[in-house]
């Protein structure tokens, strides 16, 4: 069968992109890797001896970088529904973040602690109906926001993954009812046509849950 167009143009752009080769070089399983690294750097999260939890953390390149900036003294944990490779540092939760049982199995990994930093870069499968994905997309923004509200600690942050479009507004107007800091950033990795945005949450309110 033919390669359509639209996934030769996709192979094409993906082999000449230097993100990718620079995730390959330096060992990190996806570019998305640098996204990460530029938003860490730029906010000055995911400091040595801290727990993070990753939300949609496959193929695991997120947990990567977090492993390496928490050291051995911190800790990270990954969540995703797909299989995470072991990561040195890393505990791996595989299942469904939107069922009660794999919280719970979060929160067993946490025994009673509570988070310096939550990062999600969770998506849904797409559908191709975009108004449908639009909204699982921010559903899931929504999940993320509701485990930090009860697991973040009173100094911690949060960084988020949302889209453009339907319910982002909303879903803003929530992440400033909970920190009193709430930034939008788009690394230099993100592809110039994607609408996807980065939220960073500092600050927590008192009262907010945490």
């Amino acid at each position: 069968m033919a390669r359509s167009k639209s996934s030769a143009a996709w192979l094409k752009r993906h082999v000449s992109d230097p993100y990718v080769h620079k995730a390959g070089g330096l060992g990190y399983r996806a570019r998305s890797a640098f996204k990460l690294l530029e938003l860490l750097e730029r906010e000055r999260l995911g400091l040595r001896g801290q727990t993070v939890v990753d939300l949609g953390a496959a193929p695991g390149s997120w947990s990567q970088v977090l492993a390496e900036r928490v050291g051995r003294s911190g800790r990270v944990i990954a969540v995703d529904l797909l299989e995470v490779a072991a990561i040195p540092g890393v505990t791996v939760i595989r299942g469904d973040f939107g069922e009660n049982a794999v919280l719970a199995r979060v929160e067993e990994v946490l025994q009673g602690r509570k988070v310096d930093l939550v990062v999600s870069d969770m998506a849904p499968n797409m559908s191709g109906v975009r108004s449908a994905d639009q909204a699982r997309s921010i559903h899931l923004c929504e999940l993320a926001l509701e485990f930090t509200v009860m697991h973040l600690n009173s100094g911690g942050a949060f960084l988020v993954k949302a889209f453009q479009g339907s319910g982002y507004p909303g879903f803003l107007a929530a992440m400033r009812r909970v920190f009193a800091s709430v930034a939008s950033r788009k690394p230099g990795a993100s592809r110039d046509e994607s609408k996807e945005m980065y939220l960073v949450g500092k600050q927590p309110r008192a009262g907010a849950g945490t």
